[in-house]
């Protein structure tokens, strides 16, 4: 059997044990006594580095490649295909990018980052009822983004195949994805009023698979389904309601938004 292309491109490996979303841990490796939230760091922030042509170049092979592998997928996609949809060359593609694995990997991260500004938002240190806030606006948010939404749908079952080169990264990306969500579920029951008596893993798993089967059924038929309202419905089941319902609706941009 042929080595595997791109598995050593991955995301760095999630830690699985369940723990506050790292935009709450900002500033401290110890998440403190249950109930106490750490408080952020207050290094100064570094300058803002000044962007390039050499970025700017990035960002449209970027660009192209979200567009090309959301259409059709990561296998029928070449380097060339991807080149010539930013205006370039094959081989000044490759002067950005080392292989087409790395590339698709690039494509990913690069939606979890501002995923990841979206729920850091303006101040690392809110509530959980804020930080569900920021996530039902991801929700909404997607519902802006059809592109990306297909490009997710169709690599993440592509990805299914251990030799795929997304594999590692999806597998890392729903622990990920899992441990937030416990640690946020967990901390909403536990203020709730009367407390809420449901195992927030069970419960985070149920909302992530909620969350994809919708993503399908939006691609489908995106005039018959709001994914924003039936999460929203969900969570109302669940017995937790965001601080704001009305803070994120498919025509708002949340903050933090490019």
């Amino acid at each position: 059997m042929t080595a595997r292309k791109g598995r050593s491109v991955t995301e760095p490996r999630a830690h699985v044990e369940t723990a506050p979303p790292e935009a709450v841990r900002q500033g401290s490796a110890d998440p403190g006594p249950a109930g106490e939230r750490p408080r952020p760091g207050r290094a100064a922030r570094p300058e803002p580095r000044r962007e390039t042509k050499g970025d700017r170049t990035r960002a449209r092979i970027l660009d192209s490649a979200t567009e090309l592998f959301s259409r059709s997928g990561f296998h029928a996609v070449s380097l060339r295909d991807i080149a010539a949809h930013a205006g370039l060359t094959h081989a000044g593609l490759l002067h950005h990018f080392p292989g087409k694995e790395s590339l698709l990997i690039q494509v990913l991260a690069r939606r979890d980052e501002v995923d990841g500004r979206l729920m850091a938002g303006p101040d690392a240190r809110a509530t959980p009822e804020e930080l569900l806030d920021r996530a039902v606006a991801q929700v909404a948010r997607n519902m802006r983004s059809p592109g990306l939404v297909a490009l997710y749908v169709k690599i993440s079952g592509e990805a299914a195949d251990p030799e795929h080169p997304a594999h590692d990264y999806f597998v890392h990306r729903y622990r990920r994805l899992r441990r937030d969500a416990t640690w946020l579920l967990g901390e909403l029951f536990r203020r709730a009023d009367p407390p809420v008596p449901h195992d927030p893993a069970v419960a985070a798993r149920e909302l992530i698979a909620l969350v994809d089967g919708l993503q399908t059924q939006w691609l489908l038929e995106p005039e018959e389904v709001d994914m924003r309202e039936v999460v929203l419905a969900f969570l109302a089941q669940l017995g937790v309601h965001p601080a704001n319902p009305g803070f994120a609706t498919p025509d708002r941009t949340p903050p933090g938004a490019p």
